[in-house]
């Protein structure tokens, strides 16, 4: 593709919402180029077993799922390409340009889907072990460590909320926090300090997590007296927050604090012909299936939209 070269539907991200949003835009006869600036799949394709995504009723590799997305999105004319995006310009005939290292396009619709990326610990272990007890979704993993000791590192809703979750598999969640007291709402609060599962470790952060294949501990350190203790766990639930990947739509459309994009039911953004999917959009569910979801509905608006302008 050389520069300026027309598209009609450009989709940022390939992840479950941009493989999803380019099956349909294709197969909608549409000219469709996907920018992917690292793996196909997104977080999806470095998961190593997906047990939530129906129509796999044994499970499947996150890779091997992504894939097949991106070859069914290949087949009905869809184009990848692994570069990254470094600005989405809109001009004023109401296209926009995509600039890429390698070169500027001009697309008349934009499906935005570069997801977030959630917030790691940066200690030791956690990307050796992730996919291997390191996790940062509990409704995707926790059935994986049934009646087996699990820790959650986070104080605010979503860990709490994650950790409620967990006591419907694991023997026992130990919830880490940093500080003496949690964030999260008043309500979630008293479920968890209600549960005989749940216990908490206050003031503590991890070091690092250790094991041989998988994880089988951490190490802990008090932040208040610097004592260091291993705890023995099989997994660790990392809940420290998220950050979307909406820096190419700063200016552009509306977002809510969080730097989430706010969008209708039809993922319209708040500037005409650019659709917001999956993570990077407000109030997502952060699943796979509801992200694909989100995709074919920004396809399906996006095709009206092109209607509508003709041509």
């Amino acid at each position: 593709m050389t520069n300026h070269e027309a598209v009609d539907v450009a989709i940022i991200g390939g992840g479950g919402a941009g493989l999803t949003a380019a099956i349909y835009a294709a197969r909608a006869r549409r000219r469709t180029v996907v920018y992917e600036k690292a793996v196909t799949g997104g977080q999806i394709g470095t998961t190593d077993r997906v047990d939530n995504y129906p129509g796999f009723p044994d499970g499947v590799n996150g890779f091997e799922l992504a894939e097949r997305m991106r070859r069914q999105a290949e087949h009905f004319g869809a184009e990848m390409r692994y570069v990254e995006v470094n600005a989405v310009l809109p001009q004023p005939d109401g296209t926009f340009e995509i600039e890429t290292a390698e070169g500027t396009d001009t697309a008349r619709a934009v499906i935005a889907t570069g997801g977030a990326d959630y917030n790691h610990l940066n200690v030791p272990g956690e990307t050796e072990f992730t996919g291997k007890g390191v996790s940062y979704c509990a409704t995707c993993d926790g059935a994986f460590f049934k009646d087996q000791e699990v820790a959650v590192v986070g104080g605010g809703d979503a860990a709490i909320d994650e950790a409620l979750f967990l006591t419907r598999y694991a023997s026992r969640v130990h919830v880490i926090h940093r500080r003496d007291e949690l964030r999260a709402g008043a309500i979630l609060q008293e479920k968890a300090f209600a549960s005989p599962t749940i216990d908490f470790t206050w003031d503590t952060t991890v070091e690092a997590i250790e094991g041989e294949a998988e994880v089988e501990r951490l190490r802990l350190r008090n932040v208040k007296t610097g004592r260091e203790e291993p705890m023995e766990v099989a997994a660790v639930f990392i809940f420290i927050g998220q950050t979307p990947n909406s820096h190419l739509l700063r200016g552009l459309v509306d977002m809510d604090e969080g730097g989430h994009a706010i969008v209708d039911l039809e993922m319209r953004s708040s500037r005409p012909g650019l659709f917001v999917a999956g993570d990077l959009r407000s109030l997502a569910a952060r699943q796979l299936i509801s992200a694909a979801g989100d995709g074919a509905t920004a396809a399906i608006t996006a095709e009206r939209y092109l209607n509508h302008l003709g041509g």
